[in-house]
């Protein structure tokens, strides 16, 4: 590569952060193995570097010669060098980012930050949105993220944890008024701290359990998600509230996190009934700990006295009442006089005891009664231009969190409920095959078990552990939210859903537990939202028809009515893109969207899309905001639901500050686009040319990624020893198996560890292969059609995102680097003729993307991520080298070398670190 960068003036701070860390490094280098440790490390960085800017073949076999000559003990040194490297440039990207943030802050002339929460209400006032349409807008808006464990953050926490005390050192070290003493101790700290991370082990020693994930989910919820939750709503209100004065705003909680941790039992037989049962007994833990310390502080904090303040007379009713019947003498507040306190010293007695007594609140309704009183005695006395935040941001908390923290999901695959199904009709001798039935049949016998009130359960029967797990799910789904509440557990997720009698089976199993109830006398009780996910081209393309045959099955439309006639559907982005490719996978999703939005409308239901995108961008990744902009406009109003995976938390909400800025985006993103459609009518959100383009586009690439990907009968051969992938089952990150049975199929790998190995391999195939052919082939076919796509790209914002994204996927892939992997393939006729047919594609997909961006480079209109990439670049390469050397030493071996296994691991986490991606 010989691309040059220009240097970004705003970058600036963060270059000198990075030097400064990179120096410590290296004296920790030194001080550890030697000057000749550093010296290597260097040697290796410069040649790199070198290679970056001129290729030279005498460089290039001088650093392929010194990576050879490496022996163990050095070369493990050298491989954790350049790994602590990133995780220490991770900590400063994040630092930097707050520093952006507070500069626009701080910028005078009142300059809004792009992307706020404030950018977004000013331009609502700028352009005349008037407050009736902004009042729809947020009685519609709703965003709701949901974490999950996979594919689980490749960081140890431990590491994790030493990043976030560098970037706060970090941030201390901007201050103005340091002093020259005090500059001295942050910098010995910000030292001590790059020492201790280099002595900290990186790889985890053993695989993590379900509940170890559960820790590490609700380890984000405990530091930010609690408190930065609550402070988007606030900046919501106080900006309505600074450009529309005259009217009174209410804010409703349209921003909630979810999780699957605990609950996802798809393909992982790890996650049983019990394990989801103590995962929602820790996420109560965690909210009433966290309710415990607000109302410790609220207690020192309102002194307030009856002998300066008139109170609520409902305050007084209160104690008169209550305090007696919950609190022992030793337990009151012993001040008469401070009301405030006496009340508040109930509260915190009857939360300690929730769950544990009858003392304790039953529903978190009741502590929001309680804490709402307090509240309307404040205002009475209170000056009203300066409200008590304290009070009304725990009563936004207790709205947000209940006492379960987190509405936890439940999914499971199709064929399980399939397998449950038969093995339960078979013993009542209802059918003896139900799973060889037609779907037609299916349909009929599964509405008439739901129609029917009697139950088909047998009493003391015996039935495989399987289906006994299966029916003791259900059954803890109805004990949770007698337990929890039902907020706890609202929605069943059904992966790999082919067909309607996919969606019944489960509330058949629902049924036989009491969460689907039909009465004597014909009312009907339904407490569980059943989800199809349609993840592969063809479930994509009959998702509509699955969700039609439902919506006009009588029984099915009647449990809808039941849940306020609202339906959710989850999109897979993996398994699409590992299916069709990811330009025919994103323009399939887009297209089911819109298809069953305009369906479940002639119905008059509520269609609510759940987006399943991963962090990495062969699985539908890139940043919040842009999720939601990529989105069909007309169903943004439907509700949004997305996946946050275990690679993207930490860098998205492991600091406050980050957390924020990330949630403020998404939030400006969707109170904009939310009012765009109200403002426009639905014809006019994109036109139909477009979408004819895209379709056109997209036959084009799906032919071209299942020509190689199915078409060629060495391609699976060459993915499986041209990338890490045997390796990475080795890296301890995840409870749940690679593929979902264990057999070497194409269609029980997982995705994750499809995207992780191309990734490593600097390849990933599955973020851009076969969209240069799909564009490419449309723009040649009449030269109008480039002046399309740029239409397009300038004023549709899915096909930008599209754009953007294989744009980035260029950048992060590295040809060089990945020619290297080739010397793993047994065949080189095999490698060669694969290689050259992904290098030509390549070539096409950069050149095609640069005609419709108009730039020069890729990321020429992004020069902060551009950066970012090529100050990683010359640190990566080395862990690309070391790694096919190693991989290629450690498949010589029959039996597995422990040491070369451990180096080969260690290089896997450092290029994951310095792509930020894993799967």
């Amino acid at each position: 590569m010989t691309t040059e960068l220009k240097v970004n003036d705003s970058s600036l701070p963060l270059r000198r952060d990075v030097k400064l860390l990179g120096k410590m490094l290296g004296e920790i280098l030194v001080n550890h193995g030697g000057p000749e440790l550093l010296d290597k490390v260097e040697k290796l960085r410069l040649m790199c570097k070198t290679l970056r800017t001129h290729f030279d073949e005498g460089i290039y076999e001088e650093l392929k010669a010194e990576i050879s000559s490496l022996d163990s003990p050095i070369r493990k040194q050298v491989i954790r060098a350049f790994s602590m490297y990133f995780h220490l440039i991770n900590a400063a990207e994040q630092n930097h980012r707050i520093r952006r943030r507070r500069q626009y802050q701080m910028e005078e002339g009142n300059i809004v930050q792009p992307a706020s929460i404030e950018s977004a209400i000013l331009t609502f006032k700028e352009h005349g949105v008037s407050e009736d349409i902004i009042q729809k807008v947020l009685k519609t808006l709703s965003l709701e993220l949901i974490i999950t464990a996979h594919p689980t953050e490749a960081t140890k926490r431990s590491i994790l944890e030493i990043q976030k005390r560098i970037a706060a050192i970090l941030k201390n070290l901007d201050h103005p008024l340091l002093t020259a003493r005090e500059q001295k101790k942050l910098e010995d700290n910000l030292f001590n701290e790059v020492a201790i991370l280099w002595q900290t082990d990186e790889l985890r020693n053993h695989k993590p359990t379900v509940l170890d994930e559960v820790r590490n989910g609700l380890y984000y919820f405990d530091q930010t998600l609690f408190d930065v939750l609550p402070e988007i709503h606030q900046e919501v209100a106080e900006c309505l509230e600074r450009y529309y004065p005259d009217t009174s705003w209410n804010v409703p909680n349209f921003l909630r996190f979810g999780s699957w941790i605990g609950g996802d039992r798809d393909g992982n037989p790890n996650v049983t009934s019990d394990v989801t049962w103590e995962t929602l007994q820790r996420q109560r833990r965690v909210v009433l700990k966290k309710y415990k310390s607000v109302l410790v502080d609220i207690m020192k904090r309102y002194s307030h006295s009856t002998t300066r303040v008139n109170v609520d007379e409902e305050i007084l009713t209160f104690l008169e009442e209550k305090e007696d019947l919950y609190l022992t003498d030793d337990k009151k507040w012993p001040n008469k006089t401070e009301v405030y306190r006496r009340v508040v010293a109930v509260i915190i007695e009857r939360v300690k005891q929730v769950g544990k007594s009858e003392i304790g609140y039953r529903t978190a309704d009741e502590l929001l009664t309680d804490l709402k009183m307090i509240n309307r005695s404040l205002k009475k006395h209170h000056p009203s231009d300066h409200e008590l935040r304290t009070i009304q941001k725990l009563i936004r908390q207790v709205q947000l969190f209940g006492f379960h923290l987190a509405t936890l999901d439940i999914r499971n695959h199709s064929g399980e409920h399939e397998a449950a199904i038969t093995e339960i009709l078979r013993k009542i001798r209802m059918t003896d095959n139900y799973a060889e039935l037609p779907e037609q049949e299916k349909l009929q016998l599964l509405q008439n078990i739901l129609l029917d009130p009697r139950p088909l359960l047998l009493l003391n029967e015996d039935y495989s552990p399987e289906t006994q797990e299966m029916i003791k799910v259900f059954q803890m789904i109805k004990s949770a939210h007698e337990e929890f509440g039902k907020r706890a557990i609202t929605v069943y997720l059904v992966s790999m859903t082919r067909s309607a009698s996919d969606l019944l089976e489960v509330l058949v199993l629902a049924k036989e537990a009491g969460l689907y109830r039909l009465h004597a006398d014909g009312t009907l009780e339904s407490h569980l939202n059943v989800a199809p996910l349609l993840e592969t081209i063809d479930d994509l393309t009959a998702g509509p028809e699955i969700m039609q045959t439902l919506f006009e099955m009588p029984i099915y439309r009647k449990h809808l009515q039941i849940l306020g006639d609202q339906q959710e559907i989850m999109l897979g982005y993996s398994d699409g893109s590992k299916d069709g490719g990811t330009l025919t996978a994103n323009w399939k999703l887009y297209k089911a969207q819109i298809e069953i939005h305009e369906l479940a409308k002639r119905y008059q239901i509520g269609p609510k899309f759940f987006h399943g995108r991963g962090g990495s961008l062969g699985r539908g990744g890139g940043t919040l905001n842009k999720s939601i902009l990529s989105q069909p406009a007309e169903t943004i109003g439907d509700g949004v639901k997305i996946t946050e995976q275990g690679e993207v938390l930490s860098s998205r909400y492991l600091l406050e500050d980050i957390a924020y800025r990330s949630l403020e985006q998404a939030t400006s993103t969707l109170l904009l686009s939310a009012a765009h459609v109200s403002q426009k009518e639905q014809g006019t959100l994109r036109e139909s040319a477009w979408e004819e383009a895209i379709e056109e586009i997209s036959g084009y690439a799906l032919s071209k990624y299942q020509s190689l990907v199915f078409g060629d009968p060495d391609f699976l051969t060459y993915f499986n020893q041209a990338t890490p992938l045997k390796e990475i089952g080795d890296l301890n990150i995840g409870s749940r198996p690679m593929s979902r049975k264990n057999r070497g199929r194409f269609e029980d790998l997982r995705a994750i560890p499809w995207v992780f190995a191309w990734t490593q391999s600097r390849q990933l195939i599955p973020a851009w292969y076969a969209a240069g052919t799909g564009l490419d082939s449309f723009v040649s076919a009449s030269k109008e059609n480039l002046q399309l796509l740029q239409q397009m790209y300038a004023k549709w914002p899915f096909f930008q995102s599209t754009i953007d994204n294989l744009n980035m996927a260029l950048m992060k892939a590295d040809i060089p680097t990945a020619k290297e992997y080739l010397s793993l393939v047994e065949d080189p006729t095999i490698a060669d003729r694969i290689f050259t047919n992904i290098l030509e594609e390549y070539e096409k997909t950069k050149e095609v993307l640069l005609k419709i961006t108009g730039d020069s480079e890729l990321l020429d209109h992004t020069p902060n991520i551009k950066e970012s990439v090529f100050r990683r670049n010359p640190y990566v390469d080395p862990l690309n080298f070391l790694q096919v050397e190693l991989i290629k030493e450690l498949r010589k071996h029959e039996e597995t070398n422990e040491e070369l296994l451990t180096e080969v691991l260690l290089t896997i986490s450092g290029i994951s670190a310095g792509l930020r991606n894993t799967g």
